[in-house]
């Protein structure tokens, strides 16, 4: 019988983790609740909703993995591994297994049910609260909410202020600056969820995951020292970050890391933004303003002429939200949310102001910027 769980709500949705591991609800909860909020839950808790349960058991991983094999089975790429899966469709159950992780997975959707099993508490602690944000992610879906890939910042009126773009466009520049600079709270980093308001506004939800930030961006913010002295300290980051980051922090290099042409960057934790670099948190806000930004290092920061609008490519959904695929019935509904709410969104967030900047390599005249065009 499992000894600890937690219960995580954002806006309404709802899950419980369930462990004999503390490692695992631990992790849970300061992975999403720093966004979201996590309590203790209680049996009476567990029995309606979503219920996610870890076990840190060999034998058990070797069990499931073995009849995944043995059944018909397809191959499916998530969080850039391969998954096994088998479908028991008259029994409703999915059920999975990932050699490279040593993870195994069995889930009954429709009875809001999902397992989880591994060999390693930090690797299951990992999955555990990966596909917890899912099934919370499928209950916001439903209940009409989209997901927009956007930074996101928020000042003490609840005004949200999206940065949008593509990677190394600078939307988590644009944002952390504001963090940091003007004293906003960060919302979120890479995508928000989002829902009509009222006749006109748009509410803004987080989406809580690690962060990623440049060498360079953290050296610039002045976060490099900190998060240098945390390490050498024992504290540790995400643990999906490349080691050759973590390298890089403990011997004093600061300059960016390239892999292939891929930036590798440090990989910081919801909580460690408050705990580590001051920085506040948001739990909602209520879109104001979007903000398109470029980066060129040589450039005088300043608000650009070009007139940039949403597209479909800034909504996450089944196409664009490869990542994490349904494999285990947990969305039920596009992972981006329904076209007619995408579509309501698109069009309040049209009638914002629209601000296309060019930023540059100093922070504080990045900030002069922001801070001036958006009034804060």
């Amino acid at each position: 019988m499992t000894s600890h769980a937690v219960r995580l709500d954002a806006a309404g949705a709802n899950a419980v983790v369930m462990s004999d591991d503390q490692a695992v609800t631990d992790w849970t909860a300061r992975y999403l609740g720093s966004w979201w909020t996590a309590a203790p839950a209680d049996a009476e808790s567990a029995r309606t909703g979503q219920v996610v349960t870890a076990t840190v058991d060999s034998q058990y991983y070797e069990d499931i993995g073995v009849g995944v094999t043995r059944a018909p089975h397809v191959n499916v790429e998530y969080a850039k591994a391969m998954l096994l899966v088998a479908r028991d469709a008259s029994e409703g159950v999915v059920r999975a297994v990932c050699p490279e992780q040593r993870l195994a997975y069995r889930s009954q959707p429709g009875r809001g049910q999902l397992h989880i099993v591994g060999c390693d508490a930090g690797t299951v602690a990992t999955a555990t609260a990966r596909l917890t944000r899912e099934a919370v992610r499928g209950q916001l879906l439903r209940d009409g909410w989209a997901v927009l890939h956007a930074s996101a910042v928020v000042d003490q009126d609840g005004r949200a202020f999206l940065t949008f773009g593509q990677k190394g466009a600078g939307k988590t520049t644009a944002a952390l600056t504001l963090a940091t600079c003007r004293g906003l709270r960060l919302l979120a980093n890479d995508r928000v969820f989002v829902k009509p308001d009222g006749d006109v506004g748009v509410e803004v939800l987080p989406w809580p995951s690690a962060a990623a930030v440049g060498l360079g961006l953290l050296d610039a913010l002045g976060w490099y020292e900190v998060a240098q002295e945390r390490m050498v300290g024992g504290e540790q980051l995400h643990p999906t970050q490349d080691w050759r980051v973590t390298a890089a922090l403990r011997a004093g290099v600061c300059m960016p890391l390239w892999d292939k042409g891929r930036e590798l960057k440090v990989q910081i934790c919801p909580d460690q933004f408050e705990r580590w670099f001051s920085v506040p948190l948001a739990v909602n806000g209520s879109a104001a303003a979007l903000v398109f930004p470029r980066v060129d290092e040589d450039a005088v920061p300043a608000e650009e002429n070009t007139v940039r609008t949403l597209s479909d490519g800034d909504f996450m959904g089944g196409q664009t939200e490869d990542r994490y695929p349904d494999v285990f019935g947990l969305l039920g509904v596009d992972g981006g949310g329904a076209n007619g709410v995408r579509q309501e969104v698109a069009w309040r967030l049209g009638a914002l102001p629209h601000h296309s900047v060019v930023l540059a390599h100093d922070v504080v005249a990045n900030a002069d910027l922001l801070g001036k065009i958006l009034g804060v």
